[in-house]
């Protein structure tokens, strides 16, 4: 398992958990549920925030908030 943060643009991955207690149920509430396929979509030029697909729907976050998200890379 890698943080959100280290996948690369374009790689689907599954939800494997989310950390940190204060911030699970927000990020949960938004669609980043264990088991769910994410993608990183976009990557501000600054590095944040970033854009992700998750749940079928397009969703913004902050670096910090996806540091939080612990993902298993699919194999293509």
């Amino acid at each position: 398992m890698i943080p959100l943060t280290q996948l690369k643009k374009h790689v689907p991955a599954i939800i494997e958990r989310v950390e940190h207690p204060d911030q699970s149920m927000k990020l949960m509430e938004m669609g980043c549920l264990p088991g769910e396929r994410i993608v990183i979509e976009h990557i501000a030029p600054l590095g944040d925030p970033i854009a992700v697909s998750v749940a079928g729907y397009k969703l913004s976050m902050r670096k910090a908030d996806a540091q939080n998200i612990l993902v298993k890379m699919l194999s293509e």
